[in-house]
């Protein structure tokens, strides 16, 4: 560090460097602050201490910058993303969460054809499912239905089949119906849920629908 009581000055203010003073200051801090004179600057006790607080600042920025490297930060930026990564899969997978969507189908295909999937996208098992699809007219009278039962739905998972597709002939198509959507089954917690959605149908050729059931998750919810 620069010692100001080795600085002197002549009577024009201007510094006055010794042979001795070259020796003690080192040449690159007397070549400083003959730099900060030639600006305009007064190098008091004040000064002195300003500039060695700029000297350490401009130190650590530059150690900082040796130390913060491109690489290190790609690998800070992959490390954060395998983290939030861990995050989203515990809550998808391991988190108790109960999740069921109904998606169904409707084409006019030389009448009325519909189809019809069970999708369990929880992180848990539901058991005891039924589903029951009905093709109503507008007046409530059921034209044809569709339902199938299940023991147990695994954890995401999907049913569908044969039992969950219906073609509904001898109906003109230029006329408005119902699809009604009926599911119950039991989440992981032991309660029974049910639920119910209806859809009108017949102004568009093709129509997809996907119900929701209630989502629960353990212990949040």
């Amino acid at each position: 560090m620069v010692d100001d009581t080795s600085i002197t000055y002549n009577e024009h203010g201007d510094m006055v460097v010794q042979e001795s003073d070259i020796e003690s200051l080192g040449l690159l801090d007397v070549a400083r602050l003959q730099k900060i004179e030639s600006l305009g600057y007064t190098l008091d006790e004040d000064g002195i201490e300003t500039y060695e607080d700029m000297q350490r600042v401009s130190k650590t920025l530059e150690k900082i910058r040796k130390e913060i490297s491109p690489s290190r930060v790609a690998l800070a930026g992959i490390v954060f993303l395998l983290f939030i990564g861990v995050l989203v899969s515990g809550w998808y997978w391991a988190l108790p969460r109960d999740a069921v969507n109904v998606e169904t189908t409707y084409l006019q295909r030389g009448g009325h054809l519909m189809m019809s999937e069970i999708h369990n996208v929880g992180s848990r098992d539901i058991t005891d499912v039924s589903l029951l699809i009905e093709f109503k007219s507008t007046d409530g009278e059921v034209l044809d239905f569709m339902s199938i039962e299940a023991e147990r739905i695994e954890a995401h998972s999907s049913l569908a089949g044969d039992k969950l597709e219906m073609m509904v002939i001898g109906h003109s198509v230029w006329d408005e119906y119902i699809i009604s959507v009926d599911l119950q089954y039991t989440n992981y917690n032991g309660q029974i849920t049910s639920e119910t959605w209806s859809h009108p149908v017949g102004f568009w050729s093709i129509e997809l629908f996907m119900d929701k059931a209630d989502r629960t998750t353990w212990p949040v919810s």
